[in-house]
């Protein structure tokens, strides 16, 4: 990888890494289907301002807006309210195994509607790493069991899984069709907010509001570091490295969310965990590493 896309690798896990702690802050008072509402609609927004202050043009075509519509749907939208239904029935270190296999989706889906080439050190690499995600939630895979309730749980979670793989390839088809990154985030981003809010008032939703400290910072935070910078972030690395190799920061995210965790909650880390974070490490080298050229 560049350089460039280096930093906005690091910066995309590091960000989303640290996001479990304003969503612990946004969980409560306010239905979480209505903070996803809230968090993209202020994301939209300020992106909005910001692309009319730097005079980025914000002029598309119907079908463009289509499209753009389109990514905010599968991205920013309901795939978000599935994690969360997915999380009542399953323990978060599930979900994140779930996750990990958007690496192969991506990969999948590119190759059906891109037609993008799939690369075997790729596919190994997504292997080697999910292993390693395995390994670091052993004690909560061993304790899953085929009830109905956590087979529901799996249902929600890959749909959400599926959703946002698709809202990537859709990404990366609109950044070939040259539609900026901060524009289709922009409007997606807007489109997604509307859809949730229509769906939050047909399932009959409150749209409370909490004034307290905690629960407007975090809302901040989410908005303009875990959406606005690192949705950025990591579309612009979709449209640089392809929708496969850029979705391995999403399989490291649990692994940064975890060392922090284990400064801020004391997490302590088991000979499996540590086993499988080497794993992921080794699998993100396999992945992204590109040998240099011999003379």
């Amino acid at each position: 990888m560049s350089m460039k896309d280096s930093l906005l690798y690091v910066l995309t896990i590091i960000i989303w890494g640290s996001t479990w702690i304003g969503i612990k802050f946004q969980l409560g008072t306010v239905d979480p289907m209505v903070s996803v509402v809230y968090r993209f609609a202020l994301s939209s927004v300020i992106l909005l301002v910001f692309c009319r202050l730097r005079g980025l043009s914000l002029k598309f075509s119907f079908k463009d807006h289509g499209f753009m519509a389109l990514l905010g749907l599968l991205l920013f939208s309901v795939n978000y309210w599935l994690v969360y239904v997915a999380e009542v029935y399953l323990t978060s270190g599930l979900v994140a195994v779930l996750f990990s296999s958007i690496v192969f989706l991506n990969i999948a889906n590119g190759a059906l509607f891109l037609g993008a080439p799939v690369e075997r050190k790729m596919v190994v690499g997504a292997a080697v790493g999910i292993v390693g995600i395995g390994l670091i939630f052993m004690h909560e895979i061993e304790s899953f069991d085929l009830t109905d309730k956590n087979l529901l749980g799996i249902a929600f979670g890959f749909s959400s899984v599926l959703l946002a793989s698709l809202g990537n390839i859709t990404s990366a088809r609109n950044s070939r069709a040259d539609i900026p990154v901060i524009q289709a985030n922009a409007f997606g981003m807007g489109y997604g907010a509307l859809a949730l809010a229509i769906l939050a008032i047909s399932l009959g939703k409150s749209f409370d509001f909490s004034m307290t400290l905690p629960y407007v910072g975090s809302l901040f935070y989410l908005a303009v570091f875990g959406s606005i910078i690192a949705f950025t972030s990591y579309l612009t690395l979709i449209r640089s490295l392809g929708a496969d190799k850029a979705s391995y920061s999403i399989m490291v995210v649990p692994v940064v969310a975890l060392i922090i965790s284990s400064f801020a909650e004391g997490y302590i880390w088991s000979v499996s965990a540590i086993a499988g974070l080497i794993l992921v490490v080794g699998g993100n080298f396999l992945a992204l590493h590109r040998p240099s050229p011999t003379a």
